[in-house]
């Protein structure tokens, strides 16, 4: 099989069960983004030495690829979709995650360890996916669950950011009005 199919040379691409819409759809635009936020997991992951993170980050991965799948699949057709198990299970993490941090008392700026900051950056393109979900539903219908789960992934790397820090010794910044 080769990597290039030239059917998207003319600016259509094709969703999952064949039906062909523009590149720049807000579809196209919502998992595109989850692509991109996945990647910058993947660079996240490479700078992270703490295989309990990695793994989080990886299996992260594996469901956003599936909400990826989601979204490039019309509701009209049967697969497998993210279900609220998928959210109740980052919910659990965090709260787990949180126990071993110190309370939020002061905003704080991105940063931190490498891999922390890497996942502070990939937090910001999560919450452009899930503005692009919120378009993407004022055109159509979709798994009325991706927008819960897409939102609780950023408050997953907001604290997993925290973790990654925190566990790597380095301390957070906090915000100062200037």
């Amino acid at each position: 099989m080769k990597i290039y199919t030239r059917s998207g040379d003319a600016g259509e691409t094709g969703l999952y069960g064949g039906q062909r819409i523009e590149k720049d759809d807000a579809r196209v635009e919502a998992y595109g983004t989850l692509d991109e936020l996945n990647a910058a997991l993947g660079v996240a992951a490479t700078l992270i030495d703490d295989g309990q993170v990695r793994d989080s980050i990886i299996e992260l991965q594996q469901e956003l690829f599936s909400a990826g799948w989601d979204l490039a699949t019309p509701l009209t057709s049967d697969v497998p979709r993210l279900t609220a198990r998928h959210t109740l299970r980052l919910e659990n993490e965090i709260d787990l995650y949180e126990t071993e941090l110190p309370p939020l008392k002061n905003f704080i700026l991105p940063g931190g360890s490498p891999g922390a900051a890497a996942l502070h950056l990939a937090r910001c393109v999560c919450r452009r996916a899930e503005r692009r979900l919120v378009t993407l539903m004022h055109h159509e219908e979709i798994n009325g669950e991706l927008e819960r789960y897409i939102n609780r992934v950023s408050d997953y790397l907001f604290v997993i950011a925290r973790v990654a820090a925190h566990r790597a010794g380095v301390s957070e910044t906090t915000w100062t009005r200037s």
